[in-house]
């Protein structure tokens, strides 16, 4: 119980984060893609702050911790090579926020302001889910990538 307390809680905090930063409102993110018109520069520097938080929270987190305070260790990736699967899925992402303004962290938070395209996002999302797992389990090349990565010590360096 005490999993599912700390995720609602940290995600309910990261949500707010979104919505106080505006980046639930598809036309601010949009806008930032928007190079010769309504450029609006305020997605930089959420995403700064952001990276800027996650870097002084993992090296406090992996400099102090041998495992996390709710899990038996860190769920840390074992590969750490750029593959096919990862750019294409990063392309895939990219292309969607920039069609749709919405990325899956932005859309959960904008349910709750009554954006109606966030709706359409969030099943065209979980469609996509549906469809990559399919084709993964019957496509024999994408076999290995159903195993789930093996949980590794956190490298306290």
């Amino acid at each position: 119980m005490n999993r599912i307390l700390s995720a609602f809680l940290i995600g309910g905090l990261f949500g707010l984060g979104i919505v106080i930063a505006g980046m639930a409102n598809p036309a601010k993110v949009l806008n930032f893609f928007d190079l010769a018109g309504t450029w609006d520069p305020s997605l930089a520097f959420v995403m700064g702050g952001g990276l800027a938080v996650a870097f002084v929270g993992y090296r406090l987190v992996f400099g102090r911790q041998a495992r996390p305070v709710l899990e038996p260790a860190f769920d840390l990736p074992k590969q750490r090579r750029i593959d096919a699967e990862l750019v294409g899925g990063a392309a895939v992402f990219g292309v969607g926020w920039g069609i749709a303004g919405f990325c899956p962290g932005g859309a959960v938070p904008a349910l709750g302001l009554g954006y109606s395209e966030t709706v359409v996002f969030l099943a065209a999302m979980v469609a996509g889910i549906v469809v990559g797992r399919a084709l993964r389990s019957r496509i024999p090349a994408f076999a290995p990538a159903l195993r789930r990565p093996e949980p590794v010590a956190a490298d306290a360096s």
